[in-house]
Protein backbone atom coordinates (compact mmCIF):
# COMPACT_ATOMS: atom_id res chain seq x y z
CA UNK A 1 0.00 0.00 0.00
CA UNK A 2 2.94 2.52 0.44
CA UNK A 3 4.65 1.85 -2.38
CA UNK A 4 1.17 2.41 -4.29
CA UNK A 5 -0.48 5.41 -2.24
CA UNK A 6 3.31 7.62 -2.45
CA UNK A 7 2.33 10.79 -3.21
CA UNK A 8 -1.34 10.40 -2.78
CA UNK A 9 -3.13 13.82 -2.45
CA UNK A 10 -6.58 14.60 -1.36
CA UNK A 11 -8.90 16.78 -2.71
CA UNK A 12 -12.13 18.60 -0.74
CA UNK A 13 -14.95 19.90 -3.17
CA UNK A 14 -17.57 22.02 -0.76
CA UNK A 15 -20.97 22.35 -2.04
CA UNK A 16 -20.63 25.77 -3.60
CA UNK A 17 -18.35 23.66 -6.09
CA UNK A 18 -20.87 21.33 -7.24
CA UNK A 19 -23.94 23.04 -6.99
CA UNK A 20 -25.15 22.08 -10.49
CA UNK A 21 -23.96 20.42 -13.53
CA UNK A 22 -21.51 23.21 -14.68
CA UNK A 23 -19.52 23.35 -11.11
CA UNK A 24 -18.98 19.65 -11.61
CA UNK A 25 -17.93 20.16 -14.95
CA UNK A 26 -15.27 22.54 -13.73
CA UNK A 27 -14.39 20.24 -11.09
CA UNK A 28 -13.36 17.59 -13.75
CA UNK A 29 -12.05 20.32 -15.30
CA UNK A 30 -9.65 20.64 -12.09
CA UNK A 31 -8.55 17.39 -11.94
CA UNK A 32 -7.97 16.91 -15.37
CA UNK A 33 -6.16 19.72 -15.88
CA UNK A 34 -4.58 21.02 -12.72
CA UNK A 35 -4.54 17.22 -10.45
CA UNK A 36 -1.83 15.21 -9.21
CA UNK A 37 -0.12 12.36 -11.89
CA UNK A 38 -0.56 10.06 -8.82
CA UNK A 39 -3.43 8.39 -6.48
CA UNK A 40 -5.75 11.69 -5.63
CA UNK A 41 -8.79 10.79 -2.93
CA UNK A 42 -11.87 13.24 -3.86
CA UNK A 43 -13.72 14.14 -1.07
CA UNK A 44 -17.33 15.99 -2.03
CA UNK A 45 -20.20 17.50 -0.15
CA UNK A 46 -23.67 17.74 -0.83
CA UNK A 47 -24.32 19.79 -3.88
CA UNK A 48 -25.46 23.55 -3.28
CA UNK A 49 -28.00 23.93 -0.25
CA UNK A 50 -28.85 20.07 0.23
CA UNK A 51 -28.42 20.03 3.66
CA UNK A 52 -30.61 22.04 4.27
CA UNK A 53 -33.40 21.22 1.79
CA UNK A 54 -32.85 17.22 3.99
CA UNK A 55 -32.89 19.44 6.72
CA UNK A 56 -36.60 20.47 6.22
CA UNK A 57 -37.94 17.59 4.77
CA UNK A 58 -36.38 15.74 7.80
CA UNK A 59 -38.21 17.84 10.50
CA UNK A 60 -41.67 17.92 8.54
CA UNK A 61 -41.43 14.05 8.00
CA UNK A 62 -40.27 13.82 11.71
CA UNK A 63 -43.37 15.89 12.97
CA UNK A 64 -46.09 14.16 10.64
CA UNK A 65 -46.35 17.06 7.84
CA UNK A 66 -46.02 17.51 4.46
CA UNK A 67 -43.04 16.85 2.93
CA UNK A 68 -44.05 15.70 -1.00
CA UNK A 69 -43.06 18.99 -2.78
CA UNK A 70 -39.89 19.61 -0.71
CA UNK A 71 -38.89 16.22 -1.95
CA UNK A 72 -39.98 16.34 -5.62
CA UNK A 73 -38.07 19.89 -6.17
CA UNK A 74 -34.74 18.01 -4.28
CA UNK A 75 -35.17 14.83 -7.02
CA UNK A 76 -35.93 17.43 -9.50
CA UNK A 77 -32.63 19.91 -8.69
CA UNK A 78 -30.00 16.65 -8.92
CA UNK A 79 -32.04 14.83 -12.16
CA UNK A 80 -31.34 17.82 -14.06
CA UNK A 81 -27.36 18.27 -13.48
CA UNK A 82 -27.52 14.80 -13.89
CA UNK A 83 -29.00 14.71 -17.30
CA UNK A 84 -26.75 17.90 -17.93
CA UNK A 85 -23.57 15.92 -17.32
CA UNK A 86 -25.23 13.49 -19.74
CA UNK A 87 -25.14 15.28 -22.22
CA UNK A 88 -22.03 16.98 -22.05
CA UNK A 89 -19.33 14.24 -21.00
CA UNK A 90 -21.04 10.99 -23.36
CA UNK A 91 -17.74 9.28 -23.54
CA UNK A 92 -16.86 6.29 -25.97
CA UNK A 93 -16.31 2.99 -24.47
CA UNK A 94 -17.26 3.95 -20.91
CA UNK A 95 -19.64 1.66 -19.91
CA UNK A 96 -22.24 3.25 -16.90
CA UNK A 97 -25.62 3.31 -16.72
CA UNK A 98 -27.30 6.92 -17.23
CA UNK A 99 -26.93 9.27 -14.06
CA UNK A 100 -31.02 8.92 -13.93
CA UNK A 101 -31.07 5.08 -12.97
CA UNK A 102 -28.13 5.77 -9.74
CA UNK A 103 -30.31 8.72 -8.24
CA UNK A 104 -33.75 6.96 -9.27
CA UNK A 105 -32.02 4.51 -7.02
CA UNK A 106 -30.77 7.15 -4.27
CA UNK A 107 -33.95 8.83 -3.99
CA UNK A 108 -36.10 5.83 -3.59
CA UNK A 109 -34.12 5.07 -0.55
CA UNK A 110 -34.64 8.16 0.90
CA UNK A 111 -38.11 8.14 0.49
CA UNK A 112 -38.02 4.83 2.13
CA UNK A 113 -36.23 5.71 4.99
CA UNK A 114 -38.67 8.73 5.09
CA UNK A 115 -41.64 6.47 5.05
CA UNK A 116 -40.24 4.51 7.99
CA UNK A 117 -39.42 7.68 10.37
CA UNK A 118 -41.14 7.39 13.75
CA UNK A 119 -42.49 10.44 16.10
CA UNK A 120 -40.58 8.22 19.01
CA UNK A 121 -37.54 7.40 17.68
CA UNK A 122 -34.72 9.56 18.37
CA UNK A 123 -34.83 12.87 16.14
CA UNK A 124 -30.96 13.39 16.16
CA UNK A 125 -30.60 9.50 14.82
CA UNK A 126 -33.10 10.09 12.15
CA UNK A 127 -31.45 12.94 11.09
CA UNK A 128 -28.17 11.55 9.98
CA UNK A 129 -30.00 8.48 8.62
CA UNK A 130 -31.79 11.13 6.16
CA UNK A 131 -29.70 14.43 6.03
CA UNK A 132 -26.74 12.12 5.00
CA UNK A 133 -27.80 11.24 1.55
CA UNK A 134 -27.08 14.75 0.40
CA UNK A 135 -23.42 13.42 0.35
CA UNK A 136 -24.24 9.71 -1.18
CA UNK A 137 -26.05 12.21 -4.22
CA UNK A 138 -23.46 14.53 -4.76
CA UNK A 139 -20.63 11.75 -4.88
CA UNK A 140 -22.24 9.76 -7.02
CA UNK A 141 -22.84 12.77 -9.62
CA UNK A 142 -19.11 13.40 -10.01
CA UNK A 143 -17.99 9.71 -9.77
CA UNK A 144 -20.50 10.18 -13.37
CA UNK A 145 -18.97 13.02 -14.50
CA UNK A 146 -15.57 12.18 -13.80
CA UNK A 147 -15.49 8.53 -14.91
CA UNK A 148 -17.49 9.98 -17.93
CA UNK A 149 -14.71 12.64 -18.83
CA UNK A 150 -11.04 11.07 -17.91
CA UNK A 151 -9.33 8.10 -20.06
CA UNK A 152 -8.94 6.08 -17.13
CA UNK A 153 -11.09 4.19 -14.27
CA UNK A 154 -12.71 6.05 -11.31
CA UNK A 155 -14.09 4.41 -8.49
CA UNK A 156 -16.24 5.05 -6.37
CA UNK A 157 -16.78 4.64 -2.53
CA UNK A 158 -19.48 4.85 0.13
CA UNK A 159 -18.82 6.28 3.86
CA UNK A 160 -15.59 4.55 5.19
CA UNK A 161 -15.32 6.85 8.62
CA UNK A 162 -16.02 4.31 11.71
CA UNK A 163 -17.51 6.57 14.35
CA UNK A 164 -19.33 5.53 17.89
CA UNK A 165 -23.22 6.70 17.87
CA UNK A 166 -22.88 9.97 18.76
CA UNK A 167 -25.47 11.50 16.37
CA UNK A 168 -24.90 14.43 14.16
CA UNK A 169 -21.18 14.28 16.06
CA UNK A 170 -20.18 11.17 15.62
CA UNK A 171 -16.54 10.47 17.30
CA UNK A 172 -14.18 8.79 15.00
CA UNK A 173 -12.80 5.22 15.52
CA UNK A 174 -8.99 6.20 14.49
CA UNK A 175 -8.04 2.52 14.61
CA UNK A 176 -10.82 0.87 12.60
CA UNK A 177 -11.14 3.64 10.20
CA UNK A 178 -7.47 3.53 9.63
CA UNK A 179 -8.15 0.11 8.77
CA UNK A 180 -10.88 0.44 6.47
CA UNK A 181 -9.23 3.36 4.86
CA UNK A 182 -6.21 1.37 4.05
CA UNK A 183 -7.87 -1.17 2.47
CA UNK A 184 -8.58 1.41 -0.60
CA UNK A 185 -7.25 -0.15 -3.85
CA UNK A 186 -5.33 2.53 -6.27
CA UNK A 187 -3.57 1.01 -9.06
CA UNK A 188 -2.28 2.69 -12.37
CA UNK A 189 -5.31 2.09 -14.49
CA UNK A 190 -7.82 3.99 -11.52
CA UNK A 191 -5.90 6.43 -9.23
CA UNK A 192 -8.78 8.59 -8.40
CA UNK A 193 -11.32 7.51 -5.83
CA UNK A 194 -14.59 9.41 -5.53
CA UNK A 195 -16.09 9.75 -1.57
CA UNK A 196 -18.22 11.25 0.13
CA UNK A 197 -17.61 13.39 3.27
CA UNK A 198 -19.33 14.02 6.18
CA UNK A 199 -20.84 10.69 7.00
CA UNK A 200 -19.56 7.67 8.94
CA UNK A 201 -21.01 4.32 10.48
CA UNK A 202 -21.21 2.21 13.46
CA UNK A 203 -19.19 -0.42 13.31
CA UNK A 204 -21.25 -2.67 14.98
CA UNK A 205 -24.70 -2.15 13.21
CA UNK A 206 -23.18 0.01 10.02
CA UNK A 207 -26.20 3.28 10.86
CA UNK A 208 -25.17 6.16 9.24
CA UNK A 209 -23.80 9.30 11.49
CA UNK A 210 -22.48 12.43 11.15
CA UNK A 211 -19.49 14.59 11.75
CA UNK A 212 -21.13 17.47 12.76
CA UNK A 213 -22.52 20.42 10.10
CA UNK A 214 -19.89 21.38 7.43
CA UNK A 215 -18.20 18.17 8.53
CA UNK A 216 -16.78 17.03 5.38
CA UNK A 217 -13.51 19.11 6.01
CA UNK A 218 -12.92 17.02 8.80
CA UNK A 219 -13.44 13.89 6.06
CA UNK A 220 -10.66 14.69 4.41
CA UNK A 221 -8.08 15.59 7.07
CA UNK A 222 -9.44 12.00 8.53
CA UNK A 223 -8.79 10.46 5.27
CA UNK A 224 -5.53 12.04 4.80
CA UNK A 225 -4.62 11.55 8.21
CA UNK A 226 -4.98 7.38 7.65
CA UNK A 227 -3.15 7.23 4.25
CA UNK A 228 -0.38 9.70 5.33
CA UNK A 229 -1.30 11.25 2.73
CA UNK A 230 1.38 14.24 0.50
CA UNK A 231 -1.33 17.32 0.69
CA UNK A 232 -4.89 18.52 1.19
CA UNK A 233 -6.71 20.75 -1.21
CA UNK A 234 -9.88 22.14 0.31
CA UNK A 235 -11.59 24.12 -2.91
CA UNK A 236 -13.74 26.95 -2.65
CA UNK A 237 -15.02 29.96 -3.62
CA UNK A 238 -12.71 32.28 -2.23
CA UNK A 239 -8.98 32.85 -3.34
CA UNK A 240 -7.86 31.27 -0.63
CA UNK A 241 -7.78 31.88 3.77
CA UNK A 242 -8.54 35.45 4.32
CA UNK A 243 -8.60 38.20 7.31
CA UNK A 244 -12.24 38.59 7.03
CA UNK A 245 -15.28 37.00 5.02
CA UNK A 246 -15.74 39.02 1.92
CA UNK A 247 -19.13 38.70 1.94
CA UNK A 248 -19.25 41.16 5.02
CA UNK A 249 -15.79 42.94 4.40
CA UNK A 250 -15.09 44.25 1.26
CA UNK A 251 -11.45 44.87 1.70
CA UNK A 252 -9.80 41.20 2.73
CA UNK A 253 -6.52 40.41 2.99
CA UNK A 254 -5.21 36.77 1.68
CA UNK A 255 -2.82 35.13 4.54
CA UNK A 256 -0.02 33.67 1.55
CA UNK A 257 1.13 31.25 4.56
CA UNK A 258 -0.10 30.28 7.72
CA UNK A 259 0.53 28.20 10.87
CA UNK A 260 -1.67 25.28 12.02
CA UNK A 261 -1.47 26.74 15.15
CA UNK A 262 -3.30 30.11 14.42
CA UNK A 263 -5.63 28.28 11.72
CA UNK A 264 -6.89 26.19 14.28
CA UNK A 265 -7.83 29.46 16.57
CA UNK A 266 -9.42 31.47 13.73
CA UNK A 267 -11.57 27.74 12.57
CA UNK A 268 -12.19 27.54 16.45
CA UNK A 269 -13.36 31.22 16.76
CA UNK A 270 -15.96 30.66 13.75
CA UNK A 271 -14.07 31.25 10.76
CA UNK A 272 -15.80 29.59 8.13
CA UNK A 273 -13.39 28.53 5.47
CA UNK A 274 -12.28 25.61 7.41
CA UNK A 275 -14.06 23.16 9.66
CA UNK A 276 -12.52 23.26 13.25
CA UNK A 277 -11.57 19.65 13.49
CA UNK A 278 -9.55 19.79 9.97
CA UNK A 279 -6.17 21.21 11.60
CA UNK A 280 -5.49 18.61 13.99
CA UNK A 281 -5.37 15.42 12.27
CA UNK A 282 -3.16 16.99 9.24
CA UNK A 283 -1.04 19.08 12.19
CA UNK A 284 -0.24 15.48 14.27
CA UNK A 285 1.07 14.29 10.74
CA UNK A 286 2.61 17.30 9.22
CA UNK A 287 0.01 16.93 6.18
CA UNK A 288 0.45 20.17 4.16
CA UNK A 289 -3.23 22.01 3.84
CA UNK A 290 -3.99 24.20 0.84
CA UNK A 291 -6.90 26.40 0.47
CA UNK A 292 -7.48 27.46 -2.87
CA UNK A 293 -10.43 28.58 -5.27
CA UNK A 294 -12.02 26.38 -7.72
CA UNK A 295 -12.83 29.82 -9.71
CA UNK A 296 -9.08 30.56 -10.27
CA UNK A 297 -7.71 26.63 -9.70
CA UNK A 298 -4.31 28.12 -11.33
CA UNK A 299 -3.63 30.24 -8.53
CA UNK A 300 -1.47 29.62 -5.37
CA UNK A 301 -4.31 30.00 -2.57
CA UNK A 302 -3.13 29.47 0.73
CA UNK A 303 -0.61 27.22 2.62
CA UNK A 304 -1.24 25.99 6.09
CA UNK A 305 1.71 23.85 7.71
CA UNK A 306 4.83 24.61 10.01
CA UNK A 307 6.02 28.04 9.49
CA UNK A 308 7.19 31.30 11.07
CA UNK A 309 5.62 34.10 9.61
CA UNK A 310 6.08 38.00 10.68
CA UNK A 311 3.02 39.47 12.76
CA UNK A 312 -0.43 38.72 10.98
CA UNK A 313 -3.00 41.74 9.68
CA UNK A 314 -5.77 41.55 12.23
CA UNK A 315 -8.53 39.19 11.51
CA UNK A 316 -12.63 39.57 11.64
CA UNK A 317 -14.64 36.82 12.38
CA UNK A 318 -18.29 37.11 12.47
CA UNK A 319 -20.85 34.09 14.15
CA UNK A 320 -24.66 34.75 14.11
CA UNK A 321 -27.00 32.95 15.64
CA UNK A 322 -25.32 33.15 19.26
CA UNK A 323 -27.48 32.93 22.07
CA UNK A 324 -26.53 33.97 25.54
CA UNK A 325 -27.32 32.12 28.66
CA UNK A 326 -26.87 33.48 32.49
CA UNK A 327 -27.23 31.33 35.49
CA UNK A 328 -27.90 32.28 38.92
CA UNK A 329 -28.12 30.17 42.14
CA UNK A 330 -31.07 30.31 43.62
CA UNK A 331 -29.68 30.91 46.66
CA UNK A 332 -27.35 33.86 45.92
CA UNK A 333 -25.04 31.77 46.66
CA UNK A 334 -21.45 32.53 44.65
CA UNK A 335 -20.97 30.63 41.69
CA UNK A 336 -18.55 28.46 42.83
CA UNK A 337 -16.19 25.49 41.27
CA UNK A 338 -18.96 23.23 42.28
CA UNK A 339 -22.00 25.23 40.76
CA UNK A 340 -19.90 25.40 37.66
CA UNK A 341 -18.88 21.57 37.48
CA UNK A 342 -23.08 21.20 37.20
CA UNK A 343 -23.49 23.64 34.96
CA UNK A 344 -20.78 22.48 32.57
CA UNK A 345 -22.37 18.96 32.93
CA UNK A 346 -25.68 20.16 31.58
CA UNK A 347 -24.03 21.72 29.00
CA UNK A 348 -22.06 19.03 28.09
CA UNK A 349 -25.76 16.71 28.19
CA UNK A 350 -27.68 19.43 26.52
CA UNK A 351 -24.33 19.49 23.91
CA UNK A 352 -24.29 23.03 23.92
CA UNK A 353 -20.78 24.17 22.91
CA UNK A 354 -19.29 27.11 24.57
CA UNK A 355 -18.00 30.03 22.73
CA UNK A 356 -17.47 32.84 25.33
CA UNK A 357 -17.93 32.66 28.68
CA UNK A 358 -17.47 34.99 31.71
CA UNK A 359 -18.31 34.84 35.65
CA UNK A 360 -19.37 37.08 38.28
CA UNK A 361 -19.62 36.58 42.13
CA UNK A 362 -23.45 35.63 42.03
CA UNK A 363 -24.12 34.40 38.22
CA UNK A 364 -22.38 32.42 35.09
CA UNK A 365 -22.90 33.76 31.41
CA UNK A 366 -21.75 31.30 28.39
CA UNK A 367 -22.32 32.64 24.83
CA UNK A 368 -23.00 29.27 22.20
CA UNK A 369 -24.58 28.38 19.14
CA UNK A 370 -28.57 28.69 19.88
CA UNK A 371 -30.56 25.38 19.02
CA UNK A 372 -33.96 25.68 20.55
CA UNK A 373 -33.99 21.57 21.36
CA UNK A 374 -31.00 21.84 23.35
CA UNK A 375 -31.36 24.50 25.25
CA UNK A 376 -34.57 23.54 26.09
CA UNK A 377 -33.46 20.58 27.33
CA UNK A 378 -30.47 22.65 29.25
CA UNK A 379 -33.45 24.45 31.41
CA UNK A 380 -34.85 21.35 32.42
CA UNK A 381 -31.46 20.16 33.37
CA UNK A 382 -30.55 23.18 35.18
CA UNK A 383 -34.18 24.90 36.30
CA UNK A 384 -34.55 23.45 39.87
CA UNK A 385 -30.90 24.43 41.15
CA UNK A 386 -30.50 28.08 39.14
CA UNK A 387 -32.47 30.90 37.94
CA UNK A 388 -31.37 30.54 33.87
CA UNK A 389 -32.10 33.62 31.23
CA UNK A 390 -30.89 33.42 27.88
CA UNK A 391 -31.37 35.75 24.57
CA UNK A 392 -31.09 34.42 20.99
CA UNK A 393 -30.16 36.17 17.92
CA UNK A 394 -26.85 37.51 18.68
CA UNK A 395 -23.87 37.81 16.88
CA UNK A 396 -20.27 37.07 18.29
CA UNK A 397 -17.17 38.98 16.85
CA UNK A 398 -13.96 37.54 17.20
CA UNK A 399 -10.74 40.21 16.72
CA UNK A 400 -7.73 38.01 16.52
CA UNK A 401 -4.20 40.62 16.70
CA UNK A 402 -6.55 43.14 17.16
CA UNK A 403 -5.07 46.77 17.61
CA UNK A 404 -6.76 50.00 18.21
CA UNK A 405 -8.13 50.79 14.70
CA UNK A 406 -9.81 47.13 14.34
CA UNK A 407 -11.23 47.65 18.02
CA UNK A 408 -12.68 50.74 17.26
CA UNK A 409 -13.89 49.50 13.41
CA UNK A 410 -16.16 46.79 14.89
CA UNK A 411 -17.20 47.97 18.08
CA UNK A 412 -18.25 51.79 17.14
CA UNK A 413 -22.15 52.34 17.38
CA UNK A 414 -22.47 48.92 18.81
CA UNK A 415 -23.80 48.25 22.11
CA UNK A 416 -21.89 45.39 23.63
CA UNK A 417 -23.84 42.73 25.75
CA UNK A 418 -20.31 41.15 26.71
CA UNK A 419 -16.64 41.37 25.74
CA UNK A 420 -13.70 39.43 26.83
CA UNK A 421 -9.78 40.28 25.44
CA UNK A 422 -6.59 38.77 26.12
CA UNK A 423 -3.14 39.52 24.69
CA UNK A 424 -4.13 38.38 20.81
CA UNK A 425 -8.28 38.84 20.95
CA UNK A 426 -10.89 40.20 21.35
CA UNK A 427 -14.43 39.00 21.81
CA UNK A 428 -17.67 40.73 22.33
CA UNK A 429 -21.29 39.59 21.66
CA UNK A 430 -24.12 42.14 20.20
CA UNK A 431 -27.48 41.82 19.26
CA UNK A 432 -27.94 42.46 15.31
Amino acid sequence: MENELTGLQVYKFGGASVKDAAAILNLCRIVRDFGPQGPLLIVVSAMGKTTNALEEIYDLAYHGRDYSAQLTALQSYHEQAGKEIGKTLPHPGVELHKPDAGLESLFQGLANRLADLSPNSSYDEGYDQIVSFGEALSSYLVYYALASSLDEEVYHSGSMIITDSTWREGKVDWKETEKIVQGLSFNSNARILVTEGFTGQVKDDHRTTTLGREGSDYSAAIFAYCLRAASVTIWKDVPGLLNADPKIFPDTVLYPEISYQETIEMAFYGASVIHPKTLKPLADRHIPLRVKSFLDPGAPGTLIHDCQHPPLVPAFIRKGGQCLLSFESKDFAFISEENLEVIFGALAQARLKINLMQNSAISFSVCTDFNEMRVQRLLALLQGQFRVQYNSALTLFTIKHYDAASLERLTAGRELLLEQRTRSTFQFLVRE
